[in-house]
C-alpha cells in the first residue's frame, strides 16, 4: 500500500472515531418527563416562564443561585435551579432554552438561552 492510502484510512477512522464519541454525548431537546426518566443525561428543554409562580434572586445572599417555574412545550412544569446570575431581560423572554439534568423534581441548569421578543412588530415587517 502507497503512504497516501494509509494516510487516509487513518483520517477516516479518525474522523469516524470523532463523530461517533460526539454524538453519544450530545444532548438532545425534549420534556420534563423524559430528563425525569433519565437523570444521568444532559437534555435542552424548550418552554416559557411560569409568571403566575415566584421566582427567586438574591445577589445580596447569594448571587450564584438563581430558581424559577418552566412550563415545557408539553405543558408540564418544572422547579429550575441555575446556580448563576439571572439572566438580563430574562422577563421579557418569549421562550427560554434550560440545558441541564434532573436531579429529582428539580431541574438543574447548567446554561439559560433566551429567545427575546422581536423589536419589529409585524406592520414594520410587511413594510419594508
Amino acid at each position: 500500500m502507497k503512504k497516501s492510502s494509509i494516510i487516509i484510512i487513518v483520517l477516516i477512522a479518525v474522523a469516524i472515531g470523532a463523530i461517533v464519541s460526539s454524538y453519544g454525548d450530545a444532548s438532545t431537546y425534549e420534556n420534563f418527563s423524559v430528563a425525569a426518566e433519565n437523570p444521568e443525561k444532559e437534555y435542552h428543554i424548550v418552554g416559557t416562564l411560569d409568571s403566575t409562580k415566584e421566582k427567586y434572586y438574591d445577589p445580596k445572599t447569594d448571587a450564584n443561585y438563581f430558581t424559577f417555574y418552566l412550563i415545557d412545550d408539553k405543558g408540564k412544569e418544572s422547579k429550575v435551579v441555575y446556580r448563576a446570575p439571572e439572566p438580563q431581560d430574562f422577563d421579557r423572554s418569549e421562550k427560554i432554552v434550560i440545558i441541564g439534568k434532573m436531579n429529582g423534581e428539580i431541574f438543574e441548569a447548567s446554561k439559560i438561552l433566551l429567545k427575546c421578543p422581536s423589536k419589529y412588530t409585524e406592520n414594520e415587517v410587511k413594510a419594508s
